[in-house]
């Protein structure tokens, strides 16, 4: 039986107090600016608190809730106020309690929005079929769940997984969406079973009197559309509501809100469109950019005075954010004036990028560049996705270089990065018997506990190795159908693997032995690289091989992109090393030295994982188009997309307090191949006299690959840009003929310029690109590009190499040089 809305046993509550309070005046009113006070004082109809980065608007917020106690105007029951975590429920519960002085206690209605709802659902299960004890599922449980219907319904899980389905099923809740609502051509969604099996989940949910996390915001929108007599009870309960980052609210918490709203119609709702960049998990910038038209005769106080950064990086982050057109408006100021200008440079390569950072945090620490000393700990390196944190990694665990990872593991660290690596050590040492243990079942071989302790009991009794102890229970027979095939599979491709391992070893020693006299440079990183780079493809193929890329590739949870980036990025890593085995003992070594506690270490993380976050110094590396603006998020999306990542990157400069550098890099390794990179969009669109190129001379020409400097005038075409920057092999010249391939305008391909990109190197300087040249190890080859001393040449048999401008001769020239 729901519970009556005249018992709440909150009621009254603090009364009493309240009038002690209100007598002792308004303190926590003093210091706050004109604005801020405002909004803290406009008690009646609906307000928007459109709140900056950095402008206080979560003191403001506080305040609002003190006013609102402190003057009489709501009980601590009459308030409720919703914010999207849990750390920020308790900040805000803290304050208020600070500015009241009742240690933050009182208020039943101040929490996340799910927990708010939890207190709900469980007064009025019954109206949708559950008990009032019913349970939350995690994760694990849900999927399991789903895992018994798609078997049910006799559909292959291999290929419509279930983390596909339970994705499919939370943006449905999302949007708040019942099963009998999903339509039209969603109904087609998990090969055309989706709404159906939707339905089954809801229905054996209530069986089990469960519930998910979609569930609790979505049961309450349905009490609430159901169930008018309840709506009107909580209408007239909440005499006033606070939203905290109303941005990022989706289509449910939109609805939740506006239906208890229509009562007192007192809601403020506390945000930045600006900062709107969860739109992958469902969030609707929408929502806050038409609260005038939902609520009409709304009152829009905008907090525009920032606290936090420099005025240099306000001007360059409202200049950034101003070219997108879906917005509210407004413009970040600070009386602080002056500082350093934000700091623009770009690299030859993303190993580059991560050396000049290293070494640049390192100067700031030490206050050697004119500046006072910044602590690492005041230091952040915010990148736009997980698998670039590796070369920050690789280079900072080599030079010693304190650093924590934020958000998640560090790269190596990483699940799909153990596991990987175990794979190679057992391709290594077949004896590794933890190596066995962490890989035999992943992926999925059918190999229960049962199997895996009988293959540990043959292996024990016989003193023998995991895999010997395998390949002995398969002689025997001791193991049947199709786990013994799978297991059979998995021993036979470590034994092969294992013996291209020791061929290869050999081989390289052969060749060593008959080729002393020729030297290969080592690479920036000082790693001499290897004649043959056989153990990455071997790394490749144990990859493939083995099944664990395409179990990430079959996986549809949105960590598995990231996870299959990080793989590529690992594989990418072994090419500074002569083998598998260097690479493992190096990655082993770096780890162990990095055991030693340091408090003081630089921040590494994702854009969004710094949200709300701040720091003096900020690096911003990897600003180029399709990594950022990422290319999957404008071939999803669009316009929308676009507009997004152009957000993420306001988020990322407005976490600056002092000094914020941005970085690209001319050349990156995607997908194993070198490519040339087209220096961000978002480049184009800084306000020139806030920012100061650093870039070398010669990079790009000595230009940035656009209109940079134009300061807001329209930005040159994307072909005289890739012109400009060498790109006419370029990811996003191809997407740019594709584009013009589909009804845009057409371009011809931009002439490669007569002399490649060179910085002091008088060696290379005698090349240029497209020349043919002659190795005499590798043979015949065109030159693709340069650096310093060392030429890149694509060779016709060996693939591309890296070496010094000294070792190869003009192909017209071979037959006339002795060797």
């Amino acid at each position: 039986m729901t519970e009556a809305f005249d018992d709440d046993p909150y009621e009254g509550a603090l009364s009493l107090s309240q009038r002690a309070m209100s007598a002792r005046g308004t303190p926590y009113l003093d210091g706050l600016n004109t604005e801020q006070r405002a909004a803290v004082e406009a008690l009646d109809g609906p307000v928007l608190m459109l709140a900056g980065a950095g402008t206080g608007k979560t003191r403001a917020l506080t305040c609002r809730i003190a006013h609102l106690l402190n003057t009489g105007r709501a009980r601590p029951n009459e308030i409720l106020a919703v914010t999207f975590t849990n750390k920020a429920a308790r900040e805000m519960k803290e304050r208020v309690g600070a500015l009241l002085g009742t240690g933050g206690e009182g208020m039943p209605w101040l929490g996340t929005f799910h927990s708010v709802c939890v207190k709900l659902l469980r007064r009025h299960a019954e109206l949708v079929g559950l008990k009032s004890n019913f349970s939350i599922l995690d994760t694990d449980d849900q999927i399991r769940l789903l895992k018994q219907l798609i078997l049910a319904a006799d559909i292959d899980e291999k290929r419509w997984p279930a983390r596909q389905l339970a994705g499919l099923i939370d943006g449905w809740k999302n949007r708040a969406l019942t099963p009998e609502k999903v339509k039209g051509r969603e109904t087609a969604a998990f090969n055309n079973r989706g709404s159906e099996l939707y339905d089954s989940y809801q229905a054996r949910l209530k069986t089990l009197n469960a519930v998910d996390f979609g569930d609790l915001l979505l049961h309450m929108v349905t009490i609430f559309q159901t169930h008018p007599d309840v709506l009107e009870q909580y209408q007239r309960w909440f005499k006033y509501i606070l939203v905290d980052e109303y941005q990022d609210t989706n289509v449910a918490q939109y609805l939740w809100l506006r239906l208890l709203a229509q009562g007192h119609r007192n809601i403020c709702c506390v945000g930045d469109d600006d900062q709107s960049i969860y739109g992958w998990r469902g969030a609707e910038v929408g929502n806050i950019l038409r609260f005038e038209k939902d609520f009409p005769g709304a009152t829009v106080i905008r907090l525009e005075q920032n606290y936090r950064s420099s005025e240099h990086i306000l001007a360059t982050a409202s200049g950034l954010i101003s070219q997108n057109t879906g917005r509210l408006g407004k413009e970040l100021w600070t009386q602080a004036q002056g500082g350093d200008k934000v700091r623009l440079i770009g690299h030859w390569d993303g190993e580059e990028e991560a050396r000049w950072i290293g070494e640049e945090a390192e100067a700031i620490q030490r206050g050697t560049r004119g500046n006072d000393p910044v602590s690492l700990n005041d230091q952040a390196i915010l990148v736009r996705a997980s698998h670039q944190m590796r070369a920050f990694e690789d280079r900072f665990l080599s030079i010693g270089l304190p650093y924590r990872v934020i958000g998640g593991p560090r790269f190596y660290e990483r699940l799909e990065i153990r596991d990987a690596m175990a794979y190679f050590r057992l391709a290594i040492s077949p004896a590794d018997d933890l190596a066995f243990e962490r890989v035999i079942n992943t992926p999925k071989r059918g190999l229960g506990d049962k199997a895996q302790s009988r293959i540990q009991i043959a292996a024990r009794e016989n003193g023998l190795s995991l895999l010997d102890g395998a390949r002995l229970l398969l002689q025997e027979g001791a193991l049947s159908g199709k786990a013994a095939g799978q297991l059979r599979l998995f021993v036979e491709n470590i034994i092969r693997w294992h013996d291209e391992i020791l061929s290869a070893s050999a081989a390289s020693a052969t060749t060593a032995a008959g080729d002393d006299d020729e030297l290969i440079e080592p690479d920036a990183a000082g790693v001499a690289p290897a004649n043959d780079l056989s153990h990455v493809r071997l790394a490749e193929a144990i990859l493939e091989e083995s099944g664990y890329s395409e179990m990430w590739l079959n996986d549809k949870t949105p960590e598995a992109p990231g996870r299959l980036e990080n793989l590529k990025e690992l594989v990418k890593a072994l090419e500074q090393f002569e083998n598998l085995q260097g690479f493992l003992e190096h990655v082993s070594l770096i780890m162990d030295n990095d055991k030693q506690e340091n408090d003081d270490k630089i921040s590494i993380m994702t854009l969004h994982g710094a949200k709300g976050l701040e720091f003096p110094v900020v690096f911003l590396p990897g600003w180029e188009d399709g990594l950022f603006p990422s290319q999957r998020s404008m071939d999803e999306s669009g316009q929308k997309g676009l507009e997004e990542e152009r957000r993420l990157a306001y988020v990322g400069i407005t976490r600056a307090e002092q000094l914020c550098t941005i970085s690209f890099a001319g050349n990156r390794r995607v997908y194993g191949q070198w490519q040339s990179q087209m220096p961000s969009r978002f480049i184009d669109e800084l306000p020139a006299r806030h920012v100061d190129v650093l870039t070398p001379p010669g990079l790009y020409g000595g230009g940035l690959g656009g209109g940079f400097g134009s300061d807001h005038a329209a930005s040159p075409a994307m072909a005289d840009r890739a012109a400009r920057a060498d790109v006419y092999n370029s990811p996003g010249w191809r997407r740019l003929q594709q584009s013009a391939a589909r009804g845009g305008t057409t371009y011809s391909s931009p002439k490669p310029r007569g002399k490649p990109v060179v910085i002091d190197a008088e060696e290379a300087a005698a090349f240029t690109i497209g020349d043919r040249v002659f190795h005499k190890k590798f043979g015949y080859g065109e030159v693709m590009g340069s650096e310093g001393g060392k030429l890149v040449v694509e060779f016709d048999k060996a693939g591309e190499k890296h070496l010094l401008a000294s070792f190869v001769v003009p192909a017209d020239s071979a037959d006339d040089v002795p060797f």
